[in-house]
């Protein structure tokens, strides 16, 4: 005989609370077993196809190690190194497009460079914080994601968890399978389905858009000849998850760069006066790169890689990060994606059952 529903309700609820205070205790200590659980997730569908191939579990994780191995290691650290040259550059000169800016404003509106003005006062005082703080600001940055993801974590830790783990990936669910209670156990494993049929489409497929994205703005914005633009794309790239937002605060960063840089101004050389003018062409090429990637990831990549059944809504996923990431740091913001979409999932289900139960139909 099944337990009562309130002592079920009582033991599932001290289990997630274990849950959360595990989390909340251990942070960062287990940083690298959700990145390895989340890479070997990742993998497990290539495995897999490599088995149906005619590889044995061991050769296909062997296959994919040595893949990384030999390419996508040293692309990252290669494209790692770039983005923190191109971050201490883009700081370093934060003063000299404080400058820039200034005397365009200065030319186009005097009347905000009066002395006696609030507008004056405040962007000396900006000029000042960002020439204090720049080199602080990286050096922070620079030891804080020292401190989240350090070497060791990314070169030794995380490969060696991830490969166990995707060596053990079936066993794994099969042990799980198994301690499911057995009263309940083909409704678990529906919302199981349903909850890794809505992670491959989002992590798998939105991972893939993000990579493609960024990859795209990386690459044209500095074929267009804009500075940073490693940066932007990357920055763009990172946040696509969020419908339109990740293009909206790429585009207006790399418009705002190109508007620093092609912009028009006056150099006096020798005594003579050069005028430069403004390159609008190289200022609507970048605004058009924003306008193609939004055409790509609305119209082929999120359908043909994501789908339409997802069932995440950009809102939720706003909330959930910034729950998890103020409650569980820079581990509650891996894995707060994951656990929306479980509550997601589960939520849906709830609420068939419940326009299935007496609560909602009535008597009658």
């Amino acid at each position: 005989m099944a337990l009562p529903v309130g002592q079920q309700a009582k033991y599932w609820g001290i289990a997630t609370a274990v849950f959360l205070i595990a989390l909340w205790f251990l942070g960062d200590v287990i940083l690298p077993f959700v990145l390895g659980g989340a890479i070997a997730y990742c993998l497990d569908p290539i495995a897999d196809r490599l088995e149906r191939a005619g590889c044995s579990r061991i050769a296909a994780v062997a296959i994919i190690t040595l893949t990384a191995v030999l390419v996508f290691i040293p692309l990252l650290f290669l494209i790692i190194a770039n983005l923190v040259e191109q971050m201490t550059l883009l700081i370093n000169t934060a003063p000299e497009l404080f400058d820039t800016v200034s005397a365009g404003l200065k030319e186009r509106f005097p009347q905000l460079f009066d002395e006696e003005s609030a507008a004056y006062q405040q962007l000396i005082a900006l000029r000042e914080a960002v020439q204090a703080r720049g080199g602080e600001l990286v050096n922070g940055v620079l030891s804080s994601a020292l401190g989240l993801i350090n070497i060791i974590v990314l070169v030794v830790i995380v490969p060696v968890v991830a490969i166990y783990m995707l060596l053990d990936w079936d066993n794994m669910t099969a042990k799980i399978d198994e301690m499911l209670p057995r009263d309940h156990v083909e409704t678990i494993r529906g919302i199981a389905r349903d909850i890794d049929a809505t992670l491959a489409s989002f992590i798998r497929g939105q991972g893939t858009v993000c990579l493609i994205l960024g990859t795209y703005y990386a690459v044209a914005l500095m074929i267009a000849g804009l500075n940073f633009g490693l940066i932007v794309g990357f920055i763009a790239g990172l946040i696509t998850f969020i419908p339109y937002v990740g293009a909206l605060v790429g585009g207006v960063l790399a418009i705002g760069l190109a508007l620093f840089q092609f912009w028009g101004s006056v150099e006096v050389t020798d005594g003579d006066t050069i005028t430069y003018a403004t390159n609008w062409l190289r200022i609507g090429i970048v605004a058009g790169i924003f306008g193609v990637g939004q055409f790509l990831e609305g119209n082929i990549l999120t359908p043909k890689l994501v789908g339409s059944s997802v069932g995440l809504h950009p809102v939720w996923l706003l909330f959930a990060l910034s729950v998890f990431g103020s409650l569980f740091g820079f581990v509650g913001m891996l894995v707060a994606v994951p656990i929306a979409a479980m509550i997601g999932v589960v939520a849906r289900w709830g609420v068939v059952q419940y326009k299935q139960s007496l609560l909602y139909r009535g008597q009658s």
